[in-house]
Order: structure tokens, then C-alpha cells, then sequence
């Protein structure tokens, strides 16, 4: 309970000039890790892109896979003969029927900020009950050296999260706006000295763009980019890509790489990059100003970014409110599972980001479900040609709650045209990859870190099984039931149960709702 008391407090304190939120409390969930763990008779989907096989018995050694053997064949006796022993130093999980998958990598995870009220405990639990082991916070909102500190305990096992890559957004703690090349290299250097893993890039004038990127490049750090509107018209993603750029998130910057009859949005007269509404309302108009899927100059760039090695981060769910807004405000887990302040947040708003439903209309969602089908093509055929394509999710605004939404993005990567197979290796080894860490995680194999989703269903037949709510089936009473939701969570060799993970958010909601006497209601209504 103690540490549930703990996420209750929000701190509105400042350091370096953020605003932050409550780090999480030491850990007291999780057991290991172990001398030695035997996961027995899961089947095995490794995150490569292989088919599932099992039943195998996984060996752990300390935070290490030492041993993968198969033991069997479905529908038969396991093997007792061909399975790993164990001593009495050795701890056993007999999982016989589960499927277990490398543990999740969300390459855009906003840890969240004092705007949303979202105690860090809440938040790494609500993506370690979905089998996110792994984050890139982009912008290191609550500051880096916050950021660095919640790494350096993650990684110790001493909280219960995810382990975290800090991109500091560029300038981010310098005096003075960075206006020149020599001021860009000089931060990029200084970021890394501070411990930064990488940087998230906005925009700025192109010589800054150019230096900032290609150094950042050259020191060995990684980068992403959201090309917002104020500088996409100068810089967009294959300027960054040819500079060194890493990985791109969203889809700003790529239609307007794909511009063939203009090299400008098509604003509207009265555009205001400060109003919401205009912008993401416009945006949805963008991918119909592009090439044609396939066309000469479509395939041109394409090609050009293939051959750069770049990553695409698409981040689907975060815009699907813009599609279909009744369908993200109302997902069943917000009643449950969202802290107050987080819905207040998400509410229609002039301030909040990401609030922006001052009249979304029919006419809007329309828009954006062609914009979703142009967007979803590129995407699906840059995998096909064999681009990365990693999955992100941006929660903590426009609906998007964490955990679930990962899975959410899951799901919209099959809608694209991903094989379920490609969808879970995209979650996991593509996402290693783009982070430089492929050596360590991303796939199940001898030699890497223990990370791992375990569950009771298969994922391939059903991504909605992965949610902390589960998927709906009739039972042999004609009555519905749920099924699914991630079983266990191993992280670093520490196995932890999801399911009271997701129960411990709950809790944290219900207190939170209990002090401010709140509920979850719909905008303009009492209900």
C-alpha cells in the first residue's frame, strides 16, 4: 500500500526549469532475478519474423537466456528426457500452452508531465502490464538529468518500469536559442557528455538542422524527428535523412517530400499553427497533396530512404481520435484505468495539446480516414522493400492511454498490412535495432537479456488478446467472458505479474477519484 500512497502525490516542483512528476517508488513487485529460471512448455515467437515453435523450456541464467530447447510436439507428452534439469538453485515457471514473446519496445513514450497528472508509478505500470520493457522518451519532458536518474534505478531493479533511453529535444537546457551551426555542434556534444542517449528534433533553420544532425551522427548518437509545420518547408525528412537523421516519427516531413505541384501545404487562408483545430484539421488534408502511391517520384523517395537505412515510426494510434473521435474517447479501459486529471487533459480545450475538438465534424473524419489509407501504403510498402518500421505510441494525449495504445498501434500496423508476424517483429526486433540495442534485446535468443511477454493466447490469431482487458469470447454457457491480457512481464530477469500491475493502476485511479470526487464523463455532459 505504501507504494500506492506514493503515486498519489503529485510533485509541482522545478528543477532546471521542468516542471516534473513523481518518480517512481522503490520496487516491491516483481520476483528475481533468479541464480537460474526454467520457463517450461511455452511456444516460442522469437520476434524475428520465424513462425512460432514449441513447446520449448527457456533457461535463465541471472538477466541472461543460456539455453533454448525444444522439448516435444504439440499434442503430444513433453519430453522429460530432452528438458533442461533443474537443481535446487534453480526456479521453475511450468507454463506449458503459453506463448512468450520478447518483451515490447514503444520508440515514442512520453513518461508524462504535471499537464497530464501522471505519477511515473502510474505510467510504468500501465506499459509493463501490457510487456512494454522497453521506452524512448522523446524530449525528456520532466528533464534529462530526471530522466537519467529514473534510468540508472530501472536499470538497477530498483523501480518497477521499463528500461528508458533519454532523446533530449534540441536546445533543450541551453541559454540562449541555438542560431548558428557552430552553437548546434557545440549542444549536440554537450548533450551527450550529460548522459543523453540521443536527440528528438523539431525544426530549425537548415544550416542548424544540417550541423546539429550530421555531428550527432558523427559523436554515435541516434535521433528521431517530429518535422513540424514552422520548418517543414525548408527541412523535410529526406534533408534529415541525407544529414543522419535515425528515425522519423509521425508522418510530418514525408508528404512534403513527396510534393510534385507545389512545395508548400495547402493551408487554409486563415491558418493558425497556434490553433489546434487548424492544425491537425489541415494535416489530415496532407497525404492527398502528395505523389500517388507507386508513382514515379513516390517510388524516388522511397527508395532514397531505403538506402539511407532510415526508420519510419509511425505512431498510427496516436491520430485515430482524428478518424473516428467517439471510438478514442469512449475505449472501454478509460473508465477504469484513466486518472482524472488525465481526462480533464484530454478534454476540449484552447491550452491543453492534443485537445483540440473545438467542432470536429463528420467532414474532418472523413478526411483522415484517406489520409490513414495513403499514410498506411507508404508504410506497408516500405516494409515490404524492407524499410524499418518500429512502434510507437505517444500516449498521454489526444485519448491515447499508455499500454493500451501500444497495443492499439499493434493492431493498426495489421490494418495497414502487416503479417501478425511482422507486427510483433516490428514491436520487438525492429525496435532494438532503430535503438542500437539489438545485441542485447528485441528477439529471444542465447546471449540476450530476459525480456518477455507471456501470455495464454495466441497473439498471431488475435492482438486483442494483448490488452490489459482482454478479448471478448462466449463460453460453453452461451455467456461472454474475457480471455487474454499479458500474464507475466519479465523485465531484466525480474518476473512480474501483469495482471496486478494493472490491478495496482486501478487502485491509483480509484484513490485518485476518491480525493478529488471524480468520474469519468463526456465532454459537454453530465454523463
Amino acid at each position: 500500500m505504501r507504494k500506492i500512497i506514493l503515486g498519489l502525490i503529485l510533485s509541482v516542483f522545478s528543477l532546471h526549469a521542468f516542471a516534473q512528476i513523481m518518480p517512481a517508488p522503490d520496487r516491491e513487485e516483481g520476483d528475481g532475478p533468479y541464480d537460474r529460471l526454467i520457463i517450461r512448455g511455452v511456444t516460442l515467437i522469437d520476434g524475428t519474423g520465424a513462425p512460432p515453435v514449441g513447446p520449448v523450456d527457456i533457461v535463465v541464467e541471472k538477466n541472461r537466456i543460456t539455453r533454448i530447447q525444444t522439448v516435444g510436439y504439440p499434442g503430444l507428452p513433453i519430453s522429460e528426457g530432452r528438458r533442461p534439469k533443474a537443481d535446487e538453485n534453480t526456479q521453475v515457471l511450468d507454463l506449458e500452452g503459453h506463448y512468450l514473446l520478447p518483451g515490447f519496445v514503444d520508440m515514442h513514450g512520453h513518461i508524462g508531465g504535471t499537464g497530464q497528472g501522471t505519477p511515473a508509478e502510474y505510467v510504468y505500470k500501465l506499459w509493463m502490464a501490457h510487456g512494454v520493457t522497453t521506452i524512448r522518451d522523446p524530449s525528456a519532458g520532466n528533464g534529462l538529468d530526471w530522466v537519467l536518474n529514473e534510468k540508472k534505478r530501472s536499470l538497477s531493479n530498483q523501480i518497477t518500469a521499463p528500461r528508458l533511453l533519454a532523446y533530449t529535444s534540441f536546445g533543450q537546457g541551453a541559454e540562449n536559442p541555438i542560431t548558428t551551426a557552430d552553437q548546434a555542434k557545440a549542444w549536440v556534444n554537450e548533450n551527450k557528455a550529460k548522459g543523453a542517449d540521443g536527440i528528438k528534433f523539431f525544426g530549425a533553420k537548415p544550416e542548424v538542422m544540417q550541423a546539429a544532425i550530421s555531428e550527432n551522427k558523427r559523436i554515435g548518437l541516434r535521433s528521431a524527428m517530429h518535422h513540424q509545420q514552422l520548418d517543414v518547408a525548408r527541412w523535410n525528412v529526406l534533408h534529415s535523412a541525407r544529414a543522419g537523421l535515425t528515425s522519423m516519427e509521425h508522418w510530418y516531413g514525408l508528404p512534403e517530400a513527396l510534393f510534385e505541384d507545389r512545395t508548400i501545404q495547402d493551408f487554409r487562408l486563415d491558418y493558425n499553427y497556434q490553433n489546434e483545430q487548424h492544425r491537425f484539421a489541415e494535416a489530415g488534408k496532407l497525404w492527398k497533396q502528395a505523389a500517388k502511391p507507386y508513382s514515379e517520384h513516390w517510388n524516388k523517395v522511397m527508395n532514397e530512404l531505403l538506402e539511407l537505412d532510415f526508420t519510419l515510426d509511425p505512431t498510427f494510434n496516436i491520430y485515430e481520435a482524428n478518424r473516428d473521435l467517439m471510438r478514442a474517447r469512449r475505449a472501454e479501459w478509460h473508465d477504469a484505468y484513466t486518472l482524472p486529471s488525465l481526462w480533464r487533459f484530454y478534454s476540449p480545450s484552447r491550452q491543453s495539446h492534443g485537445s483540440y475538438w473545438f467542432d470536429w465534424t463528420t467532414e474532418e473524419e472523413l478526411l483522415w480516414k484517406e489520409n490513414y489509407r495513403l499514410w498506411m501504403t507508404f508504410v506497408n510498402e516500405y516494409k515490404n522493400r524492407g524499410g524499418r518500421v518500429t512502434t510507437g505510441s505517444d500516449s498521454g494525449f489526444i485519448y491515447q492511454l499508455y499500454g493500451f495504445a501500444y497495443i492499439r498501434e499493434l493492431e493498426l500496423l495489421r490494418e495497414a498490412g502487416f503479417h501478425p508476424l511482422e507486427v510483433i517483429r516490428s514491436a520487438t526486433m525492429y525496435g532494438a535495432e532503430a535503438l542500437g540495442m539489438e545485441k542485447e534485446i528485441g528477439t529471444v535468443e542465447v546471449g540476450k537479456l530476459a525480456d518477455f511477454v507471456i501470455l495464454e493466447e495466441n497473439p498471431l490469431q488475435n492482438l486483442k488478446v494483448l490488452y490489459g482487458t482482454g478479448a471478448i469470447r462466449i463460453d460453453d454457457n452461451n455467456q461472454p467472458i474475457r480471455v487474454g491480457g499479458v500474464k507475466y512481464t519479465v523485465k531484466d530477469g525480474v518476473v512480474y505479474d501483469a495482471k496486478q500491475l494493472l490491478a495496482d493502476v486501478k487502485e491509483i485511479v480509484d484513490q485518485h477519484k476518491a480525493r478529488e470526487n471524480a468520474r469519468i464523463t463526456q465532454p459537454g455532459l453530465d454523463w
